[in-house]
């Protein structure tokens, strides 16, 4: 009997399902977006971790240890050293940096290796690869690449291939193609050009130097063993283990991928108020059976079940479909993420996806998760509603309208409890979204109440634009209050959310354009093309600079030296100014010590930007230790800098002080000021025909550099615009979803409006001028939440992630496309419904009813 009481149930729910298909296919639609962009994102991110890790373990090998130098590399006397030591270790030297291929305009990393060394360390490098030693060893500009990649590029042994690096262009022979034994080795060599040592010093422009000598330490080497290989190592040399650069790396954009993956999430949060539409709706239409199945003797428990096993096939159904779309979208998004990686952080290639089992597990969690949670208190409404009252329609109705008081002191809480969560000193960046969704349920729960508040106001507005239709619209809205209350909490969040990220985006953008304006004070800028578009650690040959200094037109210049060092805290970047540079004109200071310029140019102190001095916690007076040519030095931080060209921070120091201890003439940028009068357009002509020929040099004035420079921040949010789009379309759905049931819902209702002359085109206003006033409200409340949004992002999401200081600013231009936006998607989502409450008989909504 239990049995077949059950399969009733079951069978019951299905056949309701069946019949409310749209309905049905909304709410797997609404899942299946907010679980896509999750699988999506956490796919593009663990696919381009998983493409620099590979690469780094391809050039790592067997590796345990290895030794570095200063910022210009270890002098190649020191491998010597080590090969002579009384007990020789298991080492090989290593150069290795980026060049570009100039046909396909795709930047490899250049491995230089000693083939005779190489075997322990790295058995790709000749062993695979059918070459004759000799000729990879020969003096000649000779290399190597992977079978796959000569393929994708169409290319064969004996071909001549055109290596970019640094603006310098050379010619180099491919000799020999490496077979890669299994999958991922193929993919750790995809962008991989491997050389003989003395041609990576040569394309490289290290003469006599090495970037690292790798070693093989057995697994029991203790603290005195290393020790005493240290004693070996020159000043400036350093022995660390071989994984400790690719953790420092991989470790610089996890606040750039959460960040990411937290906004993934709100489209998951706006999916919840869909679900939860979907299933009260399914609760609210089967009423009256819920009701008669009740007085025959089903109990709570059986009502609670069946209602739970709809949302959880509505989950499967839904998260299965997200899991799958989100491969395809996750396609798209991996350009976007990998391009954002190669501006701001590292070099990286990723030709395929890297699907791994946690993206997977994660998603099919939090979209059931998200999908009962959502569930619950329809299930529960249902499963507590008492026979007398759940035959009764309007009591779902008067339940919610007795509630809203209390709703509302309910999201005051949350969202005060939410917003004490900001007050917490050095809070994490996980607590401060944590903080923004309880601000964001909080508000949410308050909606039915405001909701109720703004159609008293707007209806003698729409009774004025539409008549007795616009009155009559504008009740509905309360009349339905369960149904509309939620779709307008939908919209206000997914429209609130494209404020709060769109203030944050337009305050960013203004900061760093005022910062720009103060940081170019040049009239143009000389540099090298470079592998990570925010790193200028490239080299002008000096030919190139003198030339460019005795240009016509030129009346002065100033040079910066940018290298990546290790210091104290891992490895940073350093950039040397000149004396001329250093000045209040062209550094915005935080804050510094009395005296400070006049000290920077005189003594070996440090000013470090405002983002280096937050990750660190570096405070004035505090020492940033430095590894130089002269061995481990500290310099005082005597000044503190805004900064918005890097989120990993920068040390810079004068070029006298770096000049005193780094054995390191070169030259990464030229910034030339014109004489006066002088066509600055005109000037950029002439500097690139003076180098031409000598090196391939980017010359831009200063109002290219600056456009370049705010190009590069718009492509990095491309991600975030991409994000917010997903998350109106799933605010739509919700909106459309919630319509379609009231269309479900009053079909009576609209069949007495009809038998009682109300006609076609009337009710089709009727539907749409309710839309739109949904889309309105809603709108209008999008804005003090958006508002909130935005000031979390910029003053607290913003700084724990990164450290910087941004201005708020809030356009109204934005605020006014916003509430368009949110009534625009209403009246979109109403014009289905409306059409087929339009279409609908009377007779037949009267006879079925």
């Amino acid at each position: 009997m239990k049995r077949s009481k059950t399969n009733l149930l079951w069978r019951s729910s299905i056949r309701f399902l069946l019949q409310h298909p749209w309905h049905f296919a909304l709410s797997i639609l609404g899942v299946a977006l907010g679980v896509s962009m999750v699988v999506s994102i956490d796919l593009s991110n663990s696919s381009a971790q998983k493409a620099f890790s590979l690469s780094t373990q391809a050039v790592t090998g067997e590796a345990t240890h290895q030794v570095t130098g200063a910022a210009d590399g270890l002098d190649e006397s020191v491998y010597r050293q080590l090969r002579m030591a009384e007990k020789p270790l298991k080492s090989a030297p290593v150069v290795e940096g980026y060049g570009r291929l100039s046909v396909v305009n795709r930047t490899f990393r250049i491995l230089g290796v000693d083939p005779i060394a190489e075997a322990p360390f790295r058995s790709f490098a000749s062993q695979k690869a059918g070459i004759n030693l000799s000729d990879f060893i020969s003096g000649e500009t000779t290399g190597l690449v992977s079978h796959d990649v000569a393929s994708e590029l169409g290319l064969a042994v004996e071909d001549t291939l055109m290596v970019s690096v640094s603006g310098h262009t050379f010619p180099l022979r491919l000799i020999g193609l490496i077979n890669p034994d299994n999958d991922q080795t193929r993919r750790a060599l995809e962008n991989l050009l491997v050389v003989d040592i003395g041609t990576a010093q040569k394309l490289l422009n290290m003469p006599g130097k090495l970037s690292r000598i790798d070693l093989i330490l057995p697994e029991n080497t203790n603290e005195r063993a290393i020790k005493n290989i240290t004693t070996l190592l020159p000043e400036g040399a350093d022995l660390s283990r071989s994984d400790s650069r690719s953790q420092a790396v991989s470790q610089m954009i996890n606040a750039f991928e959460f960040n990411l993956q937290a906004l993934s999430m709100l489209a998951l949060l706006v999916g919840m108020f869909l679900i939860y539409n979907t299933m009260t709706f399914s609760v609210v239409q089967r009423r009256p059976l819920i009701g008669r199945l009740r007085g025959i003797g089903v109990t709570k428990r059986e009502i609670l079940r069946v209602v739970v096993q709809e949302a959880i096939l509505i989950g499967v159904i839904g998260t299965a479909i997200g899991i799958l779309a989100g491969f395809f979208l996750a396609q798209v998004l991996l350009k976007l993420v990998t391009q954002s990686i190669n501006d701001l952080y590292f070099v990286v290639s990723v030709q395929e996806l890297s699907i791994g089992i946690y993206p997977l597990i994660k998603a099919a969690v939090l979209g059931m998760g998200a999908t009962l949670l959502a569930a619950y208190w329809p299930a529960r409404e249902a499963s507590n509603a008492e026979v007398s009252t759940v035959l009764n329609r309007s009591s779902s109705e008067s339940k919610i309208k007795g509630r809203i008081g209390t709703l509302a002191l309910a999201g005051i809480v949350v969202g005060g409890l939410g917003g004490g969560l900001l007050l917490i000193p050095n809070g994490r960046i996980g607590m401060g979204y944590v903080s923004l969704l309880m601000i964001i349920i909080g508000f949410s729960l308050t909606i039915p109440l405001l909701v109720t508040g703004l159609t008293g106001l707007i209806r003698p507005v729409l009774s004025t634009i539409n008549g007795l239709i616009g009155k009559m619209s504008a009740q509905g809205i309360v009349t339905e209050l369960s149904r509309t209350s939620v779709a307008i909490a939908s919209l206000v969040v997914a429209v609130a959310a494209t404020v709060g990220v769109g203030v944050m985006v337009d305050s960013f953008r203004t900061t760093v354009v005022s910062w720009l304006e103060i940081q170019l004070q040049a009239d143009v800028y000389v540099q090298v093309p470079r592998a990570v578009t925010r790193k200028a650690d490239g080299e002008l040959d000096p030919t190139v600079v003198l030339r460019l200094k005795q240009t016509d037109g030129v009346a002065g210049f100033h040079t910066v030296r940018s290298v990546d060092v290790h210091t104290n805290f891992g490895i940073d970047q350093l950039v040397a100014v000149d004396n001329e540079v250093s000045s209040h004109n062209t550094y915005q200071m935080k804050e510094s010590e009395p005296g400070f310029w006049n000290r920077f140019r005189n003594e070996a102190i440090v000013m470090v930007s405002e983002v280096y001095a937050y990750r660190h916690h570096v405070d004035l007076g505090d020492s940033v230790f430095i590894r130089t040519d002269r061995g481990r030095a500290g310099f005082q931080v005597a000044g503190i800098f805004y900064d918005y060209a890097s989120d990993l921070g920068t040390i810079t120091i004068s070029r006298n002080t770096y000049d005193a201890y780094f054995d390191d003439p070169a030259v990464s940028g030229l910034a030339l000021y014109a004489t006066d009068g002088a066509d600055v357009d005109e000037l950029v002509k002439r500097l690139r025909s003076r180098s031409e020929g000598l090196q391939e040099v980017l010359i831009q004035s200063n109002r290219g550099l600056r456009e370049a420079s705010i190009a590069i921040f718009d492509r990095t949010f491309t991600v975030t615009i991409v994000l917010r789009m997903l998350a109106m379309l799933v605010a739509f759905v919700g909106v459309l979803s919630a319509l379609m049931a009231i269309q479900l819902e009053r079909k009576r209702e609209h069949a007495v409006m009809r038998a009682n002359g109300m006609t076609p085109g009337q009710l089709w206003s009727y539907v749409i001028t309710q839309s739109g006033a949904m889309g309105l409200i809603a709108g209008i409340l999008s804005l003090p939440l958006g508002i909130i949004m935005a000031y979390i992002l910029v003053y607290v999401i913003n700084m724990r992630s990164f450290g910087w200081t941004l201005q708020l600013m809030v356009s109204p231009a934005l605020l006014m496309q916003a509430v368009l936006l949110a009534f625009l998607a209403a009246l979109l989502a109403g014009i289905y419904p409306s059409y087929k409450m339009a279409k609908a008989s009377p007779a037949d909504a009267l006879r079925n009813n």
